[in-house]
C-alpha cells in the first residue's frame, strides 16, 4: 500500500471538509464572471458577422472559454457543492446545463458513477472512455479490435466525438433511467429545441450556426480533452475490483494537470482532479488551496500541456506492467503472442 493511503476515505474527508464550505459570495460571482461574458461575447460574435468572420472566430476563442468555465459551474452543482443549498445547486445547475446542451439529473448519475468507479477493472463502462486491456484486446475479435481502434483513433475521439457526444448522445434516456431522469432529459430537450427555435428564427439560423457552432465546437473539444487527459496518462490506475481502493484511485489515477494561470481560470481549477475525485464536494474555487494543503496532493501523477501529449499515443491497459501501452508494444505484444 503506497503512502497515499496512509489516510482512509473517512480520514481524508475529515482533512479536507473545511475546504467543502462554499461560500455564497464567490459562486454567485463565478457564476456573473463565467456565463455573462459568455453572453456578451455571443452576441458580439453575431454583431461581428457583418464585418468578417474571422472577427466572429475571434470573439469564439474566448467565448468557447467562458463556455467551458460555465460547465465547471454546472459541475459542481451535479456534485451539491456549489451552493450550500441542494435546490440551488439543482436550479443553477439545470440553468448552466442549457448552455452546454446537458440534462442535469442524467449528468448527475452517469458522473456520480464515474467516481464511484474510476479505475475499477469490473466496473468500466459509465461516464468514463472506453478501455480496454492488453489481454482482453488480444482475446477479441477482428470486429470488436476495430470498434475500438475507430473508437480511440484521436481523430473520432477529439473531432467528431465531441459533438456527438453533447448534441447527439445526450438527448436520450440510458437504459437504466429513473422516471426523474427520463424527465430530466426529455424537458433539458424541448427547452433546448424552444431557445435554438427562438434564437434562429430571431438572427437567422445561417447567423445562429455561425456563431454557435465555433464557440460549441471549441469549447466541447477543451471538455473531451481535459477529461481524456485526467485519467489516460501514463502511470494510471487500474485494479480489480477486490484490489481497488477509493483513495489510490483518487491520487493515482486522477492527474493533476499543471496548467497557465489562465487556462486554470477558464477550466475552473478543474486541472487539480485528484483532490476533486478524493472529495467532490470541494467546489471548483477551493480546490488550489486543498492542493496545497498536504504534501501528499501534490506527490501526484502530474502533467502539463506538452506532457500531456503523450496521452494520445495511449491505446490500451497494461495490467503486468501498469501502465498504458501504444500501438508498438501492442503489436510487439501479438506478435509474440502468435510466435508461442
Amino acid at each position: 500500500m503506497s503512502e497515499h493511503s496512509n489516510y482512509d476515505i473517512r480520514e481524508w474527508k475529515k482533512k479536507l471538509a473545511p475546504f467543502e464550505r462554499p461560500r455564497i459570495s464567490a459562486s454567485v460571482w463565478q457564476l456573473i464572471n463565467s456565463v455573462g461574458p459568455f453572453i456578451l461575447l455571443w452576441i458580439l460574435a453575431y454583431l461581428s458577422l457583418d464585418i468578417s468572420f474571422w472577427l466572429t472566430l475571434l470573439c469564439a476563442v474566448p467565448a468557447a472559454g467562458f463556455l467551458v468555465r460555465t460547465f465547471i459551474i454546472f459541475h459542481d452543482c451535479t456534485h451539491y457543492s456549489f451552493f450550500k443549498s441542494r435546490k440551488a445547486n439543482q436550479i443553477v445547475g439545470i440553468f448552466t446545463g442549457l448552455f452546454t446542451f446537458c440534462s442535469y439529473e442524467q449528468w448527475k448519475n452517469s458522473h456520480a458513477t464515474h467516481h464511484a468507479t474510476n479505475g475499477n477493472l469490473e466496473k468500466r463502462g459509465v461516464g468514463d472512455v472506453w478501455t480496454m486491456t492488453l489481454q482482453e484486446y488480444a482475446e477479441a475479435s477482428w470486429l470488436k479490435r476495430l470498434q475500438y481502434r475507430t473508437y480511440r483513433n484521436p481523430i473520432v475521439l477529439f473531432l467528431i466525438g465531441p459533438l456527438y457526444i453533447f448534441l447527439i448522445d445526450y438527448r436520450f434516456n440510458t437504459k437504466n433511467a429513473s422516471k426523474k431522469e427520463r424527465m430530466h432529459v426529455w424537458l433539458t430537450n424541448v427547452l433546448l429545441v424552444g431557445i435554438v427555435l427562438a434564437i434562429g428564427m430571431t438572427i437567422g439560423w445561417k447567423a445562429f450556426l455561425l456563431v454557435e457552432l465555433p464557440i460549441f465546437y471549441i469549447a466541447t473539444f477543451s471538455g473531451v480533452w481535459l477529461f481524456y487527459v485526467q485519467h489516460q496518462f501514463e502511470d494510471g490506475y487500474f485494479e480489480h475490483n477486490e484490489k481497488w481502493n477509493y483513495v489510490e484511485a483518487a491520487l493515482k489515477g486522477s492527474s493533476f494537470y499543471k496548467l497557465p494561470k489562465v487556462l486554470q481560470w477558464f477550466t475552473g481549477n478543474i486541472g487539480f482532479h485528484h483532490v476533486h475525485h478524493l472529495n467532490s464536494r470541494v467546489p471548483n474555487y477551493h480546490l488550489e488551496k486543498a492542493h496545497k494543503s498536504d504534501p501528499r496532493l501534490q506527490d501526484v501523477p502530474t502533467l502539463t500541456l506538452l506532457t500531456s501529449l503523450k496521452s494520445l499515443t495511449f491505446k490500451l491497459w497494461d495490467e503486468q506492467s501498469k501502465k498504458f501501452i501504444g500501438n508498438r508494444d501492442i503489436r510487439n505484444f501479438i506478435r509474440k503472442n502468435k510466435a508461442a
